[in-house]
């Protein structure tokens, strides 16, 4: 499989190449899906840049948007395995007060629900108090918190300090493009993570830990 190609093909937002390009890789069960995932994300971040530079539009991003999703629901069944049975884990995602961003928090939320959680999605620009009320009222043990603009990391540190001043006990990961290890020990935050596949891993073993 030329993962160069299926990248490109997401960046050109080429929808017949990319669904059969995945297609394909799932028809030996999906034994490179982590392979086709990386290389849908940077066929996302290709997007990113040439809209950036004024060659896509806010309607070629919501199309890519829409294409990754279709992308993560073929390939779900190989990344999160069929281990889904069993009560589920109750969790909290959410983009973070003053960003508007989704299209990576739903991509999230397909996998996590495929993986077998209960994801109670908060939306986007949620206030801190808000997660802190959800995660009292439903006794959450993990909190999931989004984000893609660098003002973010201030809504992400005060949702983390929000939820330890309340003493709640939840496991905190950040994700997206501009939160890094740094990012993650300054605010006090559990784990922190740029791909879907690494929070999925996380909440899966602290999900595991909690049972």
């Amino acid at each position: 499989m030329d993962f160069e190609k299926l990248a490109q093909a997401m960046g050109d937002l080429d929808e017949d190449t990319v669904v059969e390009m995945l297609e394909a890789v799932m028809e030996d069960g999906g034994s490179e899906a982590d392979k086709a995932m990386e290389a849908c994300q940077k066929g996302m971040e290709l997007v990113g840049n040439l809209f950036e530079e004024g060659e896509y539009f806010v309607g070629d991003l919501i199309y890519a948007g829409e294409l990754m999703t279709q992308a993560v629901e073929i390939l779900t069944p190989a990344l999160v395995g069929s281990d889904s049975s069993g009560p589920k884990t109750k969790m909290i995602l959410c983009t973070v007060k003053d960003d508007l961003h989704d299209i990576g928090k739903n991509i999230v939320r397909a996998m996590l629900e495929a993986a077998g959680f209960d994801v109670v999605d908060l939306g986007i620009d949620v206030e801190p108090e808000k997660v802190v009320e959800v995660a009292k009222e439903q006794n959450i043990k993990i909190v999931a918190l989004s984000g893609v603009l660098t003002l973010a990391l201030d809504s992400m540190k005060d949702t983390v300090d929000a939820i330890r001043k309340a003493g709640l006990d939840c496991k905190i990961i950040i994700g997206g493009a501009p939160v890094s290890e740094e990012a993650c020990a300054a605010m006090g935050a559990d784990e922190w993570a740029h791909s879907p596949q690494k929070t999925i891993n996380v909440c899966k073993a602290w999900a595991a830990e909690l049972a």
